[in-house]
């Protein structure tokens, strides 16, 4: 697919610079250049900016690694790469702050329109959560956004070793965690995950899954599983989920999808038939959208079902699918 990079956090151009993550003294040099550069994160929502109070927020917003929020982490930073400026780029997790009048309700709801702003930083940085920003950040921003959340979140969930269940250390900048105990190293997790274009003719297969947003509909989804190729993922989960069984499959363009630290894999398939019986354990429902249904649903104008969220990998398939554009 030419226009597979395209995709939202694909494509940033961010040289990650792996040969320094175990070199103190490039790190150090890195850290204390004039270009040097610290994304803050609190819990999982990177810091952005906005221009003016009313604006919703439009871009990430850097930190100097002499301010105190950010020297104070120096030892727990992320280095996430040099810019195509060649810039230093570091990310420190700022979680352990607890903001006044915290709404945990919004914070756990399944679209956070929250913002968390900090005493220490300008009033128009302000925390928020990535999907609802991510639409609006440049390819690079989006890149450096999702590494850092995915990092943050291995991080987190990744604590303790898995051989011997020791606390385990983070080392290479945040690119490892070794146990002190029996050395083990462990390295970070990306889930391998597929999103299927499913077709018959001239329609497109939808389903929701229960919780969801109401009007939210999507391309089918999931896991791929231990000793299977994304194909075979493909037509398993489709049949899992509807009962359609699937024919040809194609590779389309893939998405880093750090909630919490997955890799979309875009594919298309052929449905083989129509009918459709859903698994209601898996999904809620489905149904098949023509694509003169589809344009009305990308203009807001369809009576039950909402466009997809604008930055998803999802989005980006259907769109190019409206437009004749997936070779």
């Amino acid at each position: 697919m030419k226009r597979a990079e395209q995709v939202t956090f694909g494509g940033g151009g961010l040289e990650r610079a792996a040969h320094l993550r175990n070199d103190a003294a490039a790190l150090d040099a890195a850290w204390n250049s004039p270009q040097a550069q610290v994304l803050l994160v609190w819990r999982g929502k990177p810091l952005t900016r906005r221009g003016a109070e009313t604006d919703p927020p439009c871009g990430l917003a850097w930190t100097d690694p002499v301010h105190p929020l950010a020297a104070g982490r120096r030892d727990a930073a992320l280095f996430l790469g040099l810019d195509p400026d060649g810039a230093p780029c570091f990310a420190c997790d700022l979680s352990d702050w607890q903001p006044e009048d915290l709404d945990r309700d919004a914070l756990n709801s399944f679209a956070d329109a929250s913002e968390q702003r900090h005493p220490g930083l300008p009033e128009a940085h302000v925390f928020a959560e990535l999907r609802r920003v991510m639409a609006r950040l440049t390819p690079l921003e989006a890149e450096l956004a999702a590494t850092a959340k995915a990092l943050l979140s291995w991080h987190r969930s990744h604590r303790f070793c898995a051989c011997c269940g020791a606390p385990s250390d983070m080392t290479q900048a945040g690119w490892q965690r070794l146990c002190p105990s029996c050395k083990a190293p462990h390295f970070p997790r990306t889930d391998p995950v597929v999103i299927m274009l499913i077709t018959h003719g001239d329609s497109v297969l939808m389903g929701r899954s229960p919780g969801w947003p109401e009007g939210m509909y999507s391309l089918l989804a999931g896991f791929v599983e231990p000793g299977e190729t994304l194909e075979a993922a493909v037509r398993r989960e489709t049949f899992e989920e509807t009962g359609i069984r699937v024919g040809a499959v194609s590779y389309l363009s893939s998405q880093p999808w750090a909630f919490p630290m997955s890799l979309m894999f875009g594919c298309a398939g052929i449905a083989l038939s129509r009918e459709i019986t859903i698994d209601p354990n898996e999904i809620e429902d489905a149904l098949w959208v023509g694509r003169e249904e589809m344009m009305t649903v990308f203009g807001g104008g369809h009576p039950v079902m909402k466009p997809s969220r604008e930055g998803a990998i999802a989005h980006f398939l259907l769109k190019n699918w409206l437009a004749d554009t997936l070779d």
